[in-house]
């Protein structure tokens, strides 16, 4: 699980509620008539067309994030690429439909049913008789055995990132034939279906050097409609062709290349012919939607023709000398000029190569979230993490990132599944909705008052709530956060100083000494403060303080590219806080330094990132929400709950959910556990991530998938006369 680009989650409720689990929860939707699942909020958006109309034959060009380092999904640096070869080239028993929802895969499997559950849950499996590996020969029971004995986790030979699953499965054998496997489960397991997928041959899966370093850069057998060409780390390439042995619809395409783009280069690459698929950023969005406006040479700035740059530059020249500029002066004027002219025209070039581009649009199986450390500091305190959830208006923050994308701009009510997915259920009344008055009610609770006194070592900056010595330490070694600010209540000062300025902007330019002196003395303390700098005392009329210090939030997030939508979130965020008393104080760092040294690490108090959306919640979610326990060393297991709020209840419902067989009941649980991490407070769920695709017009049945396993031997180019493809908006 993943950020925004990298990735994750939890929510809100109060202490006296939630410890003594005398929580009122509302009544589950699982129960009621009407499924509360829906629909997904946008439907794929990838040209379909049928097979007939998708010509045979091409090389399609599909962007990626990096060349993996592993190509075993098990592995712990498996990554988004690996995932998308393994879709292409091995089996999956089942894949997930447009509702985000499992599907058997015929090309794998027949049926597969629980065809036991006394004394033991047995899963039958009947698999199509046609499937066979690379080599020749047949899948069968050896395969899924040698994956269960690598992935069970009794063997600490395998280097496994995971054994969900695997590790309650008892014993594997074959059934009355050779397409019959029999998975006999120790231990009741609901989640079953998301076992062997994908599925490795017993080749890879057989031994632990096989496994730990045999499928990391190659996979010399494969079972699906591609195969694994070639994986060129120099080119920075991942090619794959159609493999001779698959005996489904034959692959369209004769081969896939996968190319490690970043992302901020997508839409240059696209219009060099590199890419003919690539998900983009909103700014390149904007540079492709633009491309079928005005026509060259019609637009803002003039493009010269031919031989009229160097009479321009002659020109200027001439007039640079005339007014007493030297001559390497005006040859250097000249020079940034044509670079310059230059530049305007390669971009002129490219939009005119981008109009044969078009940007298919849906949600990602994602979600975008608030994570509230609950550790230590101020958000340790449930009615704390509670009232920053009351200040927030959830509409507007997911209306401010979706809406000028022509998405459905409507909040995340769930943490374990995303509307369409059958365990979905918007469960944030648990918690309630945007209430300012609340809000302030939950901070006096907690004791903290409007203009408290605040002791001598805050107001020199040295330590404020929720901005400690290691924080402050770290802060200041990491060289990330050179845009660290503290967003409060004062700024009201500073923006009648920026007025200031704008009535008079010559005389506070000739005197900067003047200004700051008037910043010092009152005029604005504390907004735009280097390093964290927290508002001198008295200052601050409206801010919130108790023990002597104000609350002030350390606010984390990435700075690399693709980060300017977390910021304008997190602007957002900090200006509704700031509404209810609550500081916060905004660093950016490093995009490498993110998750590893401050969110998994704890060196934050509020930051945005993201987790995929799954098809199986009480597998996966259960790690992300269970409640941090002491290590043998002392040290606290917080697995992949990095706010570090949990309860037992919550770690019960997860338990019966995953040991449940009778689907609906699994679902009642599950959304009964969402409800109760909504009380918890500990993250809150924002909005679905957009999923922006840039395709090529005539490639067809790919794009924006949402929640939709690509179909990779239908991926194509359409055929020639075939006619212009209407793709389904995602309004």
């Amino acid at each position: 699980m993943s950020h925004d680009g990298v990735g994750l989650r939890a929510v809100m409720r109060s202490v006296a509620f939630l410890t003594a689990g005398a929580l009122a929860v509302p009544a589950l939707a699982g129960c009621s008539a009407k499924d509360p699942a829906g629909r997904p909020l946008a439907e794929p958006d990838v040209a379909s067309v049928a097979r007939a109309m998708v010509a045979d034959g091409g090389s399609l060009g599909w962007a990626v994030d990096s060349v993996p380092e592993t190509l075993n999904t098990f592995q712990a640096d498996a990554d988004g690429t690996t995932t998308r070869v393994a879709q292409a080239v091995l089996p999956s028993m089942y894949r997930l439909d447009a509702n985000g929802r499992p599907q058997v895969n015929p090309d794998y499997l027949e049926k597969a049913e629980v065809v036991e559950t006394e004394p033991k849950q047995v899963v039958l499996y009947k698999l199509n008789q046609q499937a066979v590996w690379s080599d020749g020969r047949e899948i069968g029971a050896a395969d899924f055995a040698a994956q269960w004995r690598a992935l069970s986790g009794k063997d600490t030979a395998y280097w496994t990132a995971r054994n969900a699953g695997y590790d309650r499965i008892e014993r594997i054998e074959r059934g009355k034939n050779d397409l019959e496997v029999k998975v006999t489960f120790g231990r009741p397991y609901a989640d079953w279906k998301s076992l062997f997928s994908p599925l490795y041959p017993k080749d890879v899966m057989g031994s632990p050097d096989s496994f730990n370093d045999g499928a990391r850069k190659k996979l010399t057998v494969s079972a699906g409609p591609y195969r694994v060409k070639e994986v060129d780390r120099k080119d920075d390439e991942v090619t794959l062709d159609r493999n001779p042995r698959w005996w489904g619809h034959p692959a369209k395409l004769d081969e896939i290349v996968l190319r490690a783009v970043p992302r901020e280069e997508r839409a240059a690459a696209l219009a060099a012919g590199k890419l003919d698929l690539a998900e983009i950023d909103p700014e390149s969005v904007k540079r492709i939607t633009g491309a079928a406006g005005p026509k060259r040479g019609t637009g803002s700035t003039p493009l010269m023709g031919p031989g009229s740059t160097l009479g321009a530059a002659d020109s200027l020249r001439s007039w640079a000398v005339a007014n007493g500029s030297d001559e390497e002066a005006a040859d250097d004027e000249i020079s940034a000029r044509e670079q310059q002219r230059t530049a305007a025209a390669t971009y002129a070039r490219q939009q005119q190569a981008l109009r044969g581009f078009e940007v298919r649009r849906s949600l990602e199986p994602a979600y975008t979230q608030l994570a509230l450390n609950g550790a230590d500091g101020p958000l340790a305190d449930e009615r704390v993490r509670r009232a920053v959830a009351r200040a927030l208006d959830r509409e507007a923050l997911a209306s401010v990132v979706l809406t000028p994308l022509g998405l459905p701009a409507e909040p995340v009510g769930s943490h374990l599944a995303l509307s369409g997915q059958a365990a979905y259920a918007d469960n944030s009344g648990a918690l309630g909705g945007q209430d300012t008055a609340e809000a302030q009610a939950l901070l006096t609770d907690a004791g903290w008052v409007r203009g408290g006194p605040l002791k001598e070592e805050t107001k020199k900056g040295e330590k404020a709530a929720g901005a400690e010595g290691e924080k402050a330490r770290d802060r200041s070694e990491d060289g990330g956060d050179d845009d660290t600010y503290i967003v409060g209540e004062d700024d009201k000062a500073r923006r009648e100083a920026d007025r200031e300025k704008k009535k008079d902007p010559k005389h506070l330019a000739q005197d900067g000494k003047q200004y700051t002196n008037k910043l010092k003395q009152g005029g604005a303390p504390g907004a735009y403060a280097p390093r964290g700098t927290a508002a001198p005392a008295g200052t601050a009329a409206g801010a919130l303080a108790k023990d002597g210090k104000p609350l002030t939030l350390r606010f984390v997030l990435p700075s690399g590219p693709g980060s300017q939508t977390l910021g304008t979130v997190a602007d957002r965020i900090s200006g509704m806080l700031r509404k209810v008393g609550i500081r916060t104080e905004i660093s950016k760092v490093k995009d490498e330094s993110y998750f590893k040294d401050h969110i998994a690490s704890g060196q934050y108090d509020l930051a945005l990132y993201s987790w995929p959306a799954s098809a199986f919640p009480a597998t996966d979610g259960r790690p992300i929400y269970a409640k941090p326990v002491p290590a043998a060393d002392g040290s606290l297991n917080v697995e992949q709950n990095y706010t570090r709020v949990g309860t037992d209840q919550v770690d019960q419902l997860f338990d019966q959910a995953m040991t449940t067989l009778d689907e609906r009941e699994s679902r009642g649980l599950i959304r009964k556990a969402d409800s109760r991490i909504w009380a918890a407070a500990g993250s809150i769920p924002l909005y679905q991530r957009p999923q922006l695709t840039a395709a090529r017009k005539n490639v067809v049945n790919a794009g924006a998938f949402g929640f939709r396993t690509p179909v990779y031997e239908d991926i194509g180019f359409l055929k020639k006369g075939a006619g212009p493809v209407a793709s389904p908006t995602a309004d």
